[in-house]
């Protein structure tokens, strides 16, 4: 049988189709282009499905949806999406009017923390705690290969403990959150605010190695934060393994300076959980929601 999955991010729309050996063999994406509304985006996700259901010629399948944020029990519609569009709409009902077909919907980081847990950088750990660090930040917990959801379907949102209560205001209501911290749209807005030049990441990065003292600063500052947020998931949950993805994942120096941050404020005598970057590359996410898929 045929495992469908999508993942719907903040920039892009992707699926994926992957066989019954585990064999990706198709992969498509389409841009998000959320400023068109909600309406486009089902659009966006029914042109997928209908794309990849051509390819295996309607043959018997599975079918999955990672989604930034997670569906409210109260209301059974999306909460917490940093896609600010989809919050408060999108719903599993609504997607399978309009798919004509049951759907299996998931938080994109639990997907991403499955994923590797199964195929990657997480195979054989027994607790897997997958990080997203991209436009936004999330996370997700995979013990003996299963999503743990948490009462209220929030397990794993550490990019939304606070770090500093008189920190940035963030999307969510709080202040100081990870996310406005650590995630590669928050640090691009921090920088903003500090030195009032529009930077991309990777510019600011490049600056860094260069040895300009403002990026310097910042980077350093950017490095702490990191440390706090996950000493302090750790000294929660004690992992077996913290797999990190998104953009930001690729700063190497993450593993080097950011590690011996995490070392310093963890609450032990020495740091022995591995940080490690993800193996499956960008599409860790979409594979996941394959694999959640009914």
């Amino acid at each position: 049988m045929y495992r469908l999955g999508i993942d719907l991010g903040g920039t892009k729309v992707e699926g994926v189709v992957i066989d019954s050996g585990g064999k990706i063999l198709f992969r498509e994406r389409v841009p998000t282009e959320q400023e068109k509304g909600y309406e486009h985006i089902l659009g966006q996700i029914k042109y997928l499905y209908d794309l990849m259901i051509r390819k295996i010629s309607g043959a018997e399948h599975t079918f999955g949806i990672g989604t930034p944020g997670a569906v409210s029990h109260k209301t059974g519609l999306l909460k917490n999406s940093n896609t600010a569009c989809l919050r408060g709409k999108l719903s599993i009902s609504e997607l399978e009017r309009f798919l004509g077909r049951k759907v299996a919907m998931q938080n994109d980081a639990n997907c991403f923390a499955l994923a590797e847990a199964t195929f990657g950088a997480g195979q054989g750990k027994n607790l897997v705690f997958g990080v997203i660090m991209g436009t936004g930040c999330g996370g997700g917990i995979v013990h003996e290969g299963k999503v743990i959801d948490g009462l209220q379907d929030i397990a794993g949102e550490w990019g939304h403990m606070s770090i500093d209560p008189n920190g940035p205001e963030c999307y969510c209501g709080q202040r100081g959150c990870v996310e406005t911290f650590i995630s590669g749209g928050g640090l691009e807005r921090r920088f903003r605010e500090e030195d009032q030049k529009k930077l991309s990441l990777k510019e600011i990065v490049a600056f860094y190695r260069k040895g300009d003292a403002k990026c310097v600063k910042f980077m350093k500052t950017f490095f702490v934060h990191f440390g706090r947020s996950l000493a302090n998931l750790i000294n929660i949950l004690d992992p077996d393994i913290i797999v990190l993805g998104g953009g930001v994942s690729n700063i190497e120096e993450l593993y080097t300076e950011g590690v011996e941050q995490v070392r310093k404020q963890v609450f032990s005598d020495s740091l022995e959980t591995p940080i490690v970057k993800h193996s499956l590359g960008d599409s860790a996410g979409v594979i996941g929601a394959a694999l959640i898929g009914i």
